[in-house]
């Protein structure tokens, strides 16, 4: 597009003023970095943005300054984001096509700032009408090495790279080359927060804006959605069994969260968080959605990062997020990384499900290892899990506490029993793996003080 000078006009240089004071930043500056950064030509621009070819070429050159359509203008300055990103390195050129392509989808209005010509662009526009939120739809092939790429982006902004130790006294007890990828070191204590932040991000670039959001939890994914709610502006409700945890329950409210308790189990208050879902209008975020394994997958992309052919990785197996991200970035990596999960005696519904080849439901749970107390399979979880892991190690609560045990005296890192169980499952291994590249997965941290006392009592 040719006139990107003022050329000494001194009204030219005023609407580019007055782009400036609208956008952010004169249209014909960021035409020319989304031209060089992001290859859209003025063609390619007009498409994402939702304009016309000839009002872009107007606001360009400066004949025109207001845009009437509030979408367009909030496109606009999501594609400056990008590019700002891409300058100081938050974002890679792997991400631009999935980025690109959820500017071009998102309908999510910009807002009027201070300045009277953006309120009238705004009020000019058609009425958004606001419908009950609904998650686009999202399946196995939603989570690719681009949108991997994005998420780590994302999660980047608010938890840096967690570490990955060897600690040489766990293997003395391990008996082979251990390491340790440490979750417990993130803002919430645990890895979902990752997942999260990603789910919030993705809505955002999406398209919907709900009212607000629910979800249901025994603690960990509940902290990670109230955290990422609060920094994306939505209000949050989150419904626990009783009895659930007093620390988490507390994290959850420290976190912003508006907490409500019902039901007897993980199930009930999932059904509950449904039932508050349509009498308020607020999207429910469930606790497996190929946005959190998104999310998840950047910790397993930091452990592979950091050590190079691992053969194998123990995961815990909750709702199944945590081991679908290894996996798929195992994939992705071309890599022959044995990725086993590993649950509870007690909490059997995932181990029966990856040995039918269906989702198995069981009518209760029985283990104090909260993070795993699951009864009702994610079917999308399942399959993934069926196509890509080793195997399911099933470990008593006995042997998830001792290595909850083992972990402190070890690390002195104090894991909750949800981040020690893959050290008991790689424990009740120890033949079967002795002499190979091992890691563990040390998902949370978040154990509490009458069960760290249970836990550490013959210590």
């Amino acid at each position: 597009m040719d006139g990107r000078t003022d050329g000494g006009d001194p009204a030219l240089a005023e609407r580019r003023r007055q782009q400036v004071e609208l956008y952010g930043e004169s249209v014909d500056a960021l035409a020319r970095r989304c031209e060089g950064l992001l290859g859209l030509g003025p063609t390619q621009l007009a498409d994402v943005t939702g304009l016309s070819v000839p009002m872009l070429r107007q606001l360009v050159t400066g004949e025109r300054v207001r845009i009437g359509n509030p979408i367009a203008i909030a496109r606009l300055g999501l594609l400056r984001e990008l590019t700002d990103q891409l300058l100081s390195g938050e974002a890679s050129r792997d991400d631009i096509p999935l980025a690109v392509a959820q500017i071009r989808a998102s309908a999510t209005p910009a807002r009027p700032s201070s300045d009277t010509a953006v309120a009238h662009a705004v009020a000019a526009a058609p009425p958004v009408t606001r419908r009950v939120p609904v998650l686009p739809e999202a399946g196995e092939d939603t989570v690719t090495t681009s949108s991997v790429g994005y998420a780590r982006s994302v999660v980047a902004r608010h938890v840096p790279p967690t570490p990955a130790y060897r600690w040489p006294l766990l293997e003395r007890a391990t008996g082979t080359e251990t390491w340790v990828k440490h979750e417990n070191h993130t803002p919430t204590g645990a890895f979902k927060v990752r997942g999260g932040l990603n789910f919030v991000e993705r809505l955002r670039v999406s398209g919907v804006s709900p009212a607000g959001l629910v979800s249901a939890t025994r603690g960990n994914h509940g902290q990670s959605i109230a955290y990422a709610g609060a920094r994306g502006g939505l209000p949050v409700t989150i419904v626990v069994p009783e009895g659930n945890s007093p620390d988490k329950n507390a994290a959850m409210e420290g976190f912003g969260a508006e907490l409500v308790v019902h039901g007897s189990d993980f199930q009930a208050a999932t059904e509950h968080a449904a039932d508050l879902a349509a009498e308020r209008g607020l999207l429910q975020v469930p606790s497996f959605h190929p946005w959190l394994v998104e999310g998840v997958a950047t910790y397993a992309m930091e452990l592979h990062d950091r050590v190079r052919d691992l053969d194998v990785v123990y995961v815990p197996v909750g709702m199944g997020s945590g081991i679908c991200a290894n996996i798929v970035v195992r994939d992705f990596l071309g890599l022959r990384t044995e990725v086993v999960g590993v649950t509870a005696v007690g909490a059997p519904a995932y181990a029966r499900s990856f040995e039918r080849g269906e989702v198995v439901t069981t009518e209760s749970v029985d283990t104090l290892v909260d993070g795993v107390a699951t009864r009702t399979p994610d079917p999308l979880a399942v399959a993934m899990i069926r196509r890509g892991a080793s195997r399911i190690v099933e470990v008593s609560d006995e042997q998830s506490l001792e290595a909850l045990a083992l972990l402190y005296r070890t690390t002195h890192n104090l894991p909750e029993p949800a981040g020690a169980i893959a050290l008991a499952g790689l424990l009740a291994d120890r033949d079967r793996v002795a002499g190979t590249k091992v890691a563990v997965v040390m998902t949370g941290g978040n154990c509490d003080f009458p069960l760290l006392r249970q836990a550490l009592h013959d210590i």
